[in-house]
């Protein structure tokens, strides 16, 4: 959760807190096309949720990611970052982005003239259908790779072409030619992404992409939120949870530490630790404030652009891929951006002010991950589902000690090898 100072009641951030945050953006983030050669039937974008805009079948047009570009250079050029020579990641998004490859050889080759004192590193997340096509350039350009696949040909039953038919075999031999082709490079800089469902299993992914790839993937649920009415069912049977895939493992332990945080149990034991610890520190500012007097943010929402800017294919400014369009921030057309950050943070301030009655009496708002834009009825008469009474968390408190009880190594782990950031 992030920390800020406050000046007056409600009035959480300013304009100056947009601005610092993007003078030190991390991460700026294209959607270069709404187009996939694939129809994944779990998509986040597929006929399962809402809360994208409708897939038209468009291409990001070059002039709205040369005008973001310039827009975010003239802010770097006239302010001071945190850091003597800041990093940011320029990662290009879909669809599948290498449909538009057009588009950020364009940008890329456009970023590397920029003359700012700052790092570009350029990453990717791809199905990986078309690599054998652009590895080349991929590579030349030291390029991060975030490959999409959840595991054997079953487990990828979900991951169908446009046609229905199935794309595994396509996807790992060209995943095996990228690893023959550029060995050191595939060690340095490919990643696997997993969707887990109910046709494979934590345990079966892990095993599968470490054993055919040497790799340790990252496993995700299901997106939960924003699920069509008439889809609520076959969310269900495809949903399977992640902690219990792991806990009826065969090897339960040994998943346990190979997959270690992202295992949600572990994960809400670090929260707990980091967070709910009286001798726990995240910086100086809780040493000499305390960790439970310092002001913080209501809800554990990140200041706007503070971690990420998301730039849909249609030029909609949004603080991350993963909140519903209808918050967009801000636009970039061909003309140039529009981005207001007096208003952004009048904005994120109202939201705020609408849910921090229930923040100041939760016993998690110093552990708090919950996103301001997936509380129901924000603005109005807001509910939200990670509100926790002392009941609850005594509960939760119980769940966390019960876990460390069982993996008594962790708290070694989790205390000296693991920093929060933000």
């Amino acid at each position: 959760m992030q920390k800020v100072k406050l000046d007056m009641d409600d009035n959480w951030i300013s304009d100056k807190d947009i601005i610092t945050s993007l003078v030190n953006l991390r991460q700026l983030t294209f959607e270069v096309t709404d187009v996939c050669n694939f129809k994944c039937r779990y998509c986040g974008y597929g006929d399962m949720y809402y809360g994208h805009d409708d897939r038209k079948g468009d291409n990001m047009p070059i002039e709205i990611g040369l005008q973001t570009i310039d827009y975010l250079t003239n802010i770097w050029k006239s302010n001071v970052p945190f850091s003597h020579r800041p990093l940011t990641y320029i990662s290009f998004y879909g669809g599948e982005p290498l449909l538009n490859i057009k588009f950020i050889k364009e940008l890329v080759a456009y970023i590397e003239k920029i003359d700012v004192n700052r790092e570009f590193v350029f990453s990717m997340t791809t199905n990986a259908y078309l690599l054998d096509k652009y590895m080349d350039f991929l590579v030349k350009k030291n390029f991060h790779i975030l490959i999409s696949l959840d595991g054997d040909a079953k487990a990828n039953s979900y991951r169908l072409d446009k046609l229905g038919k199935e794309t595994f075999n396509a996807v790992t031999s060209n995943i095996k030619l990228l690893r023959t082709e550029y060995p050191d490079y595939f060690d340095r800089n490919v990643e696997f992404n997993s969707v887990l469902h109910n046709r494979n299993s934590v345990e079966g992914i892990n095993s599968f992409i470490y054993d055919t790839f040497g790799k340790k993937p990252t496993v995700s649920e299901l997106n939960t939120s924003e699920i069509k009415i008439g889809m609520i069912d076959e969310f269900k049977r495809m949903y399977q949870n992640k902690s219990e895939s792991i806990r009826y493992s065969d090897n339960c332990e040994r998943i346990s530490e190979d997959v270690f945080l992202s295992d949600p149990l572990t994960y809400e034991l670090m929260l707990y630790l980091h967070r709910h610890c009286n001798n726990v520190y995240m910086d100086y500012c809780d040493l000499l404030y305390g960790p439970n007097e310092r002001p913080c943010l209501p809800t554990g929402t990140c200041i706007p652009f503070s971690k990420k800017m998301f730039v849909t294919v249609h030029g909609k400014i949004l603080q991350c891929e993963r909140i519903n369009h209808k918050y967009a921030l801000g636009k970039v057309s061909e003309s140039g951006v529009r981005l207001n950050c007096t208003e952004i943070a009048d904005s994120f301030n109202k939201k705020l002010s609408s849910v921090s009655r229930q923040c100041r009496t939760c016993e998690r708002k110093q552990s708090c991950m919950q996103c301001i834009y997936y509380i129901e009825d924000i603005g109005d008469k807001p509910i939200c589902k990670g509100y926790t009474d002392k009941e609850r968390f005594a509960s939760y408190s119980s769940m966390c000690m019960e876990h460390l009880c069982a993996h008594p190594y962790l708290y070694a782990k989790l205390m000296n090898d693991i920093f929060i950031d933000g």
